[in-house]
């Protein structure tokens, strides 16, 4: 059966990473090979469903990661992300730090990706981490909880922006409706989590590498004004591309350039030679110095960037195994609400397959029969798989190994920590979804 070998595969995985201390790039390649065999992948092929799986995860992050944690390492260096801590703390007090987290996230994480958004805010995390001297995860988790959060509820975030093309629904009224759910449950969770007894406990350090040691005089730091212009100016390209796809159709030139500058590796360096020219002087005398700032933050990134490598590898492995059309074929005779289907469906998918994208596009596939006819509104449909695809993120989900390198918690921690959110935020946004269907029928009596 194909989810108890999905089963088994992940408790071999913790047992390599726990019990055997194994390194877990080699444990997630060992156990993906292991989960291939077993599937009856051919063996002349696994190499290349491993390469494949690799090469697509890598293609998607390294650049996004690897120049979003330059950028961090020169903002640290140079005093400007001290100096943008310094103003929220300023503005909030240190007893609302984790609000500021929360309200930064939100607002930033509406239109950027997890990964985009979580490089370009970690680097204040840790500074306020370092200045309050509060916990690492009491600062950091809330804004990781928002960053999820809008990430997987709303467009014009991927998952759900293929799921209102499948469903037909309207992407402008997905958002609106999709906000009265995620902004609420978000905003709970952020601020409960690191309350918790089993979060409290933990004390990782700041990972070394990531972020300047050094604390600055008010005088060495610059401006509030150059570092918010260059912390904001990946976000104002992302978002400015994202307005235009949404407002503007057709092809012409000025869509494409959008596009280019839009997108987040060339936004992110472009921000990286804004910082360096900005901030440069203020590391060092010459490029050598800001070179060597850049080579800090790859090098602390080579590993982080391995193993969600692997990851990626992983979850390949189980798509190629055909886990998800297994799903699909169980779930085709489901007869129950379409909208607690369509999220049980996500779920499902993302506890065996660990890619919230693959969740969302199967389970709508699923779902989409049971739409005509149901009286469901379609944009109501959308937010209930994409709440779903949230849920259960685990090892399979390469999203999980970002979280816990930048964090420094070990599997077991990280599982506590990572996947108890991620399940939470989906049973509250099923909560919300159905809520949402009431009022909305209520309204068209």
């Amino acid at each position: 059966m194909p989810l108890l070998v999905v089963g088994i595969s992940v408790l071999v995985l913790l047992l390599l990473m726990t019990r055997l201390r194994l390194n877990g790039f080699a444990a997630l390649l060992l156990v993906a090979v292991g989960v291939a065999l077993v599937q009856g992948i051919p063996v002349a092929t696994i190499p290349d469903v491993l390469s494949e799986g690799i090469g697509d995860q890598i293609g998607d992050t390294m650049l996004t990661i690897g120049l979003g944690a330059m950028v961090g390492r020169v903002m640290g260096d140079a005093g400007a992300a001290q100096r943008i801590a310094g103003r929220l703390l300023d503005a909030f007090g240190p007893r609302w730090v984790q609000v500021a987290m929360v309200v930064t996230s939100m607002l930033i994480g509406v239109t950027m990706f997890y990964e985009v958004a979580f490089v370009i805010i970690v680097p204040i995390a840790f500074t306020l981490v370092r200045v309050t001297g509060a916990k690492l995860l009491w600062v950091g988790l809330p804004m990781s909880i928002a960053l999820s959060t809008m990430h997987s509820f709303l467009p014009p975030h991927p998952g759900p922006t293929a799921v209102a093309a499948t469903f037909h629904a309207s992407v402008g009224l997905t958002l609106f409706y999709g906000l009265f759910v995620a902004v609420p449950a978000g905003a709970l969770i952020a601020l409960t989590w690191p309350r918790l007894p089993f979060v409290a406990r933990l004390t990782p350090a700041i990972p070394k590498g990531l972020v300047s040691e050094r604390e600055f005089t008010d005088e060495e730091m610059p401006g509030l004004g150059w570092s918010l212009c260059v912390a904001m100016f990946p976000v104002v390209l992302i978002v400015a591309a994202a307005v235009t796809d949404m407002a503007a159709s057709g092809e012409r030139p000025f869509l494409n350039v959008v596009a280019f500058v839009g997108s987040a590796p060339i936004a992110l360096l472009l921000t990286l030679c804004l910082a360096v020219w900005a901030f440069g002087p203020r590391i060092g005398r010459s490029l050598s110095d800001v070179g060597a700032s850049c080579g800090s933050a790859a090098q602390a990134m080579a590993m982080i960037l391995l193993v969600i490598g692997a990851g990626g590898a992983f979850k390949n492995v189980l798509v190629e195994g055909g886990i998800s059309d297994y799903i699909k074929d169980v779930t085709d005779g489901w007869s129950i609400s379409p909208i607690v289907l369509a999220w049980l469906v996500a779920v499902i998918l993302r506890i065996a397959l660990g890619s919230a994208t693959v969740a969302v596009v199967t389970a709508s596939g699923v779902a989409l029969p049971l739409l005509a006819g149901s009286g469901v509104h379609p944009e109501v449909m959308v937010l209930a798989v994409a709440c779903g695809s949230i849920a259960f993120s685990h090892v399979n989900d390469p999203g999980f190994w970002l979280f816990k390198e930048y964090f420094n918690l070990s599997v077991i921690e990280a599982i506590k920590v990572r996947t108890s959110y991620t399940t939470v935020l989906a049973v509250l946004g099923l909560g919300g979804v159905l809520v949402v269907e009431r009022v909305l029928d209520v309204l068209s009596l």
